[in-house]
């Protein structure tokens, strides 16, 4: 996985700066779009067909994208597609989001709740969190009925487990220990 970092970080950085210049909302829509399009199995398979020239491929993804396709980003698919490295778009959006939130002060939150959590649930506990790390977070929440209760944040490489299943976990260690 270091290797298709190490190949995406300049594709991200590139669009990063393009975005600056441009509309960045605009830019991380579709830079989303275009990660669930690469990580389609059925793309990849298309992408890795030696009897589809990269024009085609260039053109058939181009097609899949709802948001509108400036000249930028259709240059950056034609490039992938001739470079062979459609497969690449997931790590590209995941480092271009990261760009993107570490000029704004930002980060994503994964947020894995036992439960169905509301929206204004969520508003509230993002807003702890938020204080919590210092800095804006955008949640992302996954049901996870095995965490029993609580939930468990991920922030970057922090971690912030308020679950039940940690909290017997964490009893079962000292009752072992």
């Amino acid at each position: 996985m270091a290797e298709l970092a190490t190949v995406a970080r300049p594709y991200a950085e590139a669009l990063f700066r393009v975005a600056q210049n441009g509309d960045m909302a605009a830019w991380s829509n579709l830079m989303s779009e275009l990660a669930q399009i690469g990580a389609n199995p059925d793309v990849q398979a298309f992408a890795s067909n030696p009897n589809v020239a990269s024009s085609q491929l260039a053109d058939t993804i181009a097609s899949l994208v709802k948001s509108p396709l400036n000249a930028e980003a259709k240059n950056l698919i034609a490039m992938l597609a001739e470079n062979g490295r459609i497969a690449l778009l997931p790590e590209i959006a995941a480092q271009f989001s990261v760009l993107k939130n570490a000029q704004l002060g930002a980060a994503d939150a994964l947020v894995f709740s036992a439960f169905d959590m509301s929206a204004d649930q969520v508003n509230a506990l993002a807003a702890a969190l938020e204080k919590k790390f210092g800095r804006k977070l955008n949640p992302t929440v996954t049901v996870d009925p095995s965490l029993i209760g609580g939930v468990r944040v991920v922030v970057g490489d922090e971690v912030l487990d308020t679950s039940v299943r940690a909290k017997l976990q964490q009893m079962h260690n000292a009752l072992v220990a």
